[in-house]
């Protein structure tokens, strides 16, 4: 017998207003609602419910609201309601707990406890509506000598960077964790944009590869749908070595997600979980990472960046000062609140650090060491806004991954059911009438408003400051102030207290 696991949330209709259009009957993937037709209205299962709020948004009648349950067990601040469900979910079935999106639990935001400077007299401001301000940046090596060839003219000796028209780019997520239509989304944002999206670790669809030069494709452990056409298709090649939402292990995308499309693009069975292993089992130190770079650079004739990237963990700082060494030309670093389509609960939610304190202490160290400018950095793992980014930066990050912001600009309302497959907005699933849903016409220009309102308050940030391109915002932290900090913390952000002069 199965222990009774109380309903989380409570989907509560006005039947005065609700006029049985049946369209939440229709628009739910879950089965919530459903019409009786003895009692002549609609009856919802509570339970199904996961909060994504599309039968709250579409109703017509504005009948329906979903509030947290009531139906609770007895107060205890050791035992919560959603620990004692875990111990009921995991003795009914046996398995280990899978979750969605990223880490919900009330860890400190450092975003939220650092301040911008700003400059008014001695420095004055800038005014971006006058004045140009510079957001247009490039990834890459930047170290190199001046050498000319025999007439005296200056040899091109640049390593091949990324141009990117504001430091903003979407973040890995896979063909097969979201669907077609938000990969398409995220495409021709990015080529519209003047930036690049990432494949994440599912492969290329046959039909993105003309959106080639604004994507990065990822090589994951798996290497799932990685062949010469995929690498030579981009402009940049990802080597994921980890993820924020889950340091220490592979990827997993379950098999109800494995569709044809997908298992074409992935090149592997049709309905059988894809699970890439947690190392890459070429690679078990520094220079087997560097064979492989090297590796990739000769299949692509060394014209394309290579990055790296790692989830924020304790010795991160060493980690990245290996990778710098290995021929990378740009480290990814995520932190523990970044996105994820699935992940083992106790994983996403225990390990792993914050991005703010991770990308301090990788800027720091690479400076000391005299080799910052032979990576740049990206920094993801919940970047939420355009202050988030301009904290990044000036923190020593070169730009900013997004991704859940992205899936929020789609629609996303966060439900934290992406692994079920049943996205009731089209982005996280693979079942083609939910897929039809999210309009990549619409999504994609969602998402050019999103980023291109963001690069304008980057501006406007900026020149708050006094500072007008992005390159002397770079690990400028005599711009940053800290609130609520601890003497810890602020050392290794490398930032002073709010009202403390220099």
């Amino acid at each position: 017998m199965e222990m009774y696991i109380p309903s989380e949330y409570e989907v509560i209709r006005d039947d005065k207003k609700c006029n049985v259009c049946r369209v939440c009957e229709r628009q739910c993937a879950n089965a919530v609602h459903s019409y009786d037709a003895k009692l002549g209205k609609m009856l919802a299962d509570s339970a199904k419910c996961v909060n994504c709020h599309r039968c709250v948004c579409l109703c017509p009648t504005h009948a329906l609201k979903i509030v947290k349950s009531d139906d609770i067990y007895k107060a205890d601040a050791n035992w919560t309601a959603q620990t004692i469900n875990e111990v009921y979910k995991q003795a009914n079935s046996g398995g280990v707990l899978l979750s969605s999106m990223g880490n919900p639990q009330p860890l400190p935001v450092f975003w939220d406890k650092i301040l911008v400077n700003a400059s008014q007299v001695t420095n004055p401001p800038i005014d971006p509506l006058r004045e140009p301000m510079e957001t247009q940046l490039y990834l890459g090596k930047r170290r190199t000598k001046a050498e000319r060839d025999v007439n005296g003219r200056l040899k091109d000796t640049l390593a091949p960077q990324l141009r990117l028209n504001m430091p903003i780019l979407f973040s890995a997520m896979s063909y097969g964790s979201i669907s077609y239509n938000a990969h398409e989304s995220l495409a021709r944002a990015a080529e519209e944009l003047g930036i690049y999206y990432n494949t994440g670790e599912g492969g290329l669809h046959k039909d993105f590869y003309k959106y080639g030069k604004n994507t990065i494709v990822q090589v994951a452990s798996g290497r799932f749908g990685v062949f010469k056409e995929y690498l030579e298709s981009a402009a940049a090649i990802e080597i994921k070595m980890g993820q924020g939402a889950k340091p220490g292990i592979g990827g997993h995308l379950p098999g109800a997600k494995i569709t044809e499309d997908v298992s074409l693009t992935r090149m592997i069975p049709r309905g059988v979980d894809a699970i890439s292993p947690a190392p890459h089992h070429d690679i078990y130190s520094i220079e087997d990472l560097r064979q492989l770079v090297y590796s990739l650079k000769e299949a692509t004739e060394y014209k394309k960046p290579i990055l790296v990237k790692i989830a924020a963990v304790h010795n991160v700082a060493a980690i990245a000062s290996g990778i710098a060494r290995s021929g990378a030309d740009i480290i990814a670093i995520d932190g523990c609140r970044g996105g994820t389509g699935a992940a083992p609960t106790r994983i996403r939610d225990n390990v792993g650090i914050p991005i703010e304190l991770a990308l301090a202490e990788v800027d720091q160290r690479l400076r000391e060491e005299g080799i910052r400018d032979e990576v740049s950095l990206i920094a993801g793992g919940s970047v939420r806004s355009s202050s988030d980014v301009v904290k990044a930066i000036a923190l020593g990050a070169d730009a900013c991954y997004i991704g859940t912001a992205a899936l929020l600009a789609l629609g996303c309302h966060l439900c934290r059911s992406c692994h079920q497959g049943n996205c009731n907005w089209g982005i996280a699933t693979q079942k083609p009438e939910l897929v039809k849903r999210l309009d990549p016409d619409v999504g994609a220009q969602r998402l050019v408003n999103l980023l291109t309102a963001w690069n304008h308050e980057i501006q406007e940030m900026m020149g708050g400051m006094g500072i007008n391109s992005i390159e002397a915002l770079r690990g400028n932290r005599l711009m940053l102030r800290g609130v609520g900090l601890t003497d810890t913390e602020l050392k290794i952000l490398g930032i002073k207290y709010a009202g403390e002069s220099l």
